[in-house]
């Protein structure tokens, strides 16, 4: 499964996710990062789905939105 979304889907899902999980983006930043140490994406897409009943679309579009904002605070 692509974690990819077009522009215009990712950023729906992403401004979609405070209202649907009752938790900010900061918050699932830090489950993200307080999680299992994986080496993919995709692992990180799937656990992020499991062990917090989110749907893969949304755990998707936390994933890449976490990857772009933590190579963001490396340059």
């Amino acid at each position: 499964m692509s974690l990819n979304h077009s522009p215009e889907t990712h950023s729906k899902l992403i401004a979609r996710i405070p209202q649907v999980t009752g938790r900010d983006i900061p918050e699932w930043f830090t489950a993200i990062e307080n999680g299992p140490s994986f080496s993919r994406c995709e692992e990180r897409c799937t656990w992020l789905a499991d062990e917090h009943n989110l749907s893969h679309g949304y755990a998707a579009a936390l994933v890449r939105e976490h990857e772009r904002a933590r190579r963001a605070r490396h340059y």
